[in-house]
């Protein structure tokens, strides 16, 4: 018998966990016109301040960020062109006018183009000679270097407008954020208890996806990594991944996506019983997750929570700097509409830690070709402090705090 499952590890199954799992009664209210409209509000200010006349907003997130329209990018141009005094022109697709309508969040003119058309030339009619443009950074360069050769135009990257405005979350946003967490947490501790002897990666995975859709997630997961044993030294991976034996080490990272808003939690804990070398890494890391939460002050660049990580691991003979075993890459990522977005948690980066950043703290130590270790919590940042969005992992047996009856 599994030791640990008095820790709600093992000992159910795929039918009854599925059961178990209730949708939330209570729902956060989805991002309201008046919120997209004080984005765009804040994109112009951005564009006046430096003293720039336009923004090109390619479909996609940074689309639906500031106008509420959902539209997936792809070869043909869509997208909107918000000038610095607040007007706002869709360009797509003359064909696509009728689809395109019932996506339209914040109201705006259109401007089509044909088939055989430069999209470029008709977004020319309505600028003046010499406009600075700056363009959404996440465009294709195959449509930039077309604006770039336009003579109309002087073209600048618009990432750090779109950036600055972006990563600082309003009330609403860590709402999402927090909605989403709490519904995969329910579905980790659940996929703990379902772990058995012989399942392989995909029925976990499997499983983490339905319990998602249990709980309201229509899509499923948004991604899922399940690892055991030796296969968790690899932070993304394997190609062939073992199925789960007594005694592994199990890594699963995994989320959803609600109202656009993405959930992002790994825990890492032992099937059985964990050796010394097993426990004694995840202590570390357990540290180093701790040692992030404090150094995320307000004012501090980014990049000091990464530094203040290593050293924490140093102490613990690990690293230094990326090297094995230790940290071999950044602390965390910001998240938001993304899974992957700005602030990230990188040595050197400079950016000043402000009220309303959210981002991952996951310093993942690895042992080559034995085992690694990632606990990833996200917070957000307060005028207090730092905050988690969920309860950080208790120790490598009793993973989320189970209470035992004595």
């Amino acid at each position: 018998m599994n030791s640990n499952r008095i820790y709600g590890i093992g000992g159910s199954s795929v039918g009854e966990e599925i059961l178990k799992l209730k949708e939330p009664g209570h729902k956060p209210e989805s991002i309201k016109d008046e919120e997209f409209q004080n984005r765009i509000n804040k994109a112009c200010e951005a564009l006046k301040l430096n003293g720039l006349d336009a923004l090109y907003i390619n479909a996609g997130t940074n689309l639906y960020y500031f106008t509420n329209t959902k539209w997936n990018p792809s070869e043909r141009l869509v997208g909107a062109l918000l000038f610095a005094d607040g007007s706002l022109y869709y360009v797509l697709p003359e064909f696509e006018i009728g689809t395109f309508k019932d996506f339209i969040g914040i109201s705006g003119e259109l401007l089509p183009w044909l088939e055989h058309e430069s999209p470029i030339e008709k977004i020319a009619e309505v600028v003046k000679n010499n406009t600075r443009l700056a363009i959404d950074d996440s465009t294709p360069f195959s449509l930039v270097s077309k604006f770039q050769e336009h003579p109309k135009l002087e073209i600048s990257s618009g990432e750090k407008i779109i950036r600055d405005i972006r990563m600082l979350k309003s009330e609403g946003e860590i709402a999402q954020l927090q909605y989403a967490m709490d519904l995969t947490m329910q579905v980790h501790k659940a996929t703990a208890k379902i772990l058995k002897p012989g399942i392989s990666t995909a029925e976990v995975e499997n499983f983490i996806d339905a319990a998602h859709k249990k709980l309201g997630i229509e899509s499923g997961s948004y991604f899922c990594i399940v690892l055991f044993g030796k296969d968790s030294s690899f932070p993304h991976g394997v190609k062939s991944p073992k199925t789960l034996e007594e005694n592994d080490m199990v890594l699963v990272d995994t989320g959803c996506q609600y109202n656009g808003y993405i959930s992002d939690i790994t825990r890492t804990y032992c099937y059985g019983e964990a050796t010394e070398a097993e426990k004694d890494i995840w202590q570390s890391e357990k540290l180093a997750q701790i040692a992030a939460f404090n150094a995320a002050q307000t004012g501090k660049p980014c990049g000091y929570i990464d530094d203040q990580v290593r050293v924490q691991l140093e102490k613990d003979g690990l690293g230094p700097d990326y090297k094995l075993p230790g940290l071999p890459h950044r602390t965390g990522h910001g998240i938001g509409l993304e899974i992957h977005e700005h602030p990230f948690i990188l040595k050197g980066n400079e950016i000043k830690i402000q009220t309303g950043m959210t981002f991952s703290i996951e310093p993942m130590i690895v042992v080559p070709e034995k085992f690694g270790v990632r606990l990833e919590d996200h917070i957000y940042m307060t005028e207090k402090g730092p905050k988690w969005f969920t309860e950080p992992a208790h120790s490598i047996e009793n993973p989320f705090g189970v209470v035992t009856r004595q």
